[in-house]
């Protein structure tokens, strides 16, 4: 089996828009092109997925009564240190993490996914600051 150069391996920067997306459908095709599964030289073993600008986070659409029912758990360790937090509460103060978390449960649990996390860029608004790298835009109906 041919492996590929990590070198040879040009990352691209994509922007996705995130406004009425459904969470779990946005993070399985971001999941993937970090992975870098989408290109012709994917090698699991290589770090060949690209940078991913996500934009509206805050605009995803969720089912009316999931706002209630989906609960984020957060444990320091220690006793009685347990936090949990709705869907309403961390779509109004931290909608970037829910992409985050989304994406990195369908990453594999290695070292490598470690470095792809870092090519995720999520941002509640449209605004973002990687104007610079000239993202092009993506479209997640394929």
């Amino acid at each position: 089996m041919k492996t590929s150069n990590p070198v040879a391996a040009e990352p691209k920067w994509l922007l996705v828009d995130a406004e009425g997306q459904n969470l779990g459908r946005l993070a399985v095709k971001v999941a993937r092109i970090l992975r870098g599964k989408d290109r012709a030289t994917y090698c699991p073993n290589v770090l060949c997925g690209d940078h991913v600008v996500v934009i509206n986070a805050r605009k995803l659409e969720f089912h009316p009564t999931k706002h209630r029912r989906k609960i984020y758990v957060k444990h320091s360790g220690y006793l009685g240190h347990l936090k949990t937090f709705s869907l309403q509460q961390m779509i109004d103060k931290r909608p970037t993490v829910m992409i985050e978390l989304a994406v990195k449960g369908m990453l594999p649990r290695n070292r490598l996914a470690r470095q792809m996390l870092k090519r995720l860029h999520v941002y509640a608004d449209a605004k973002h600051i990687h104007e610079a790298q000239q993202p092009v835009s993506f479209s997640l109906t394929k």
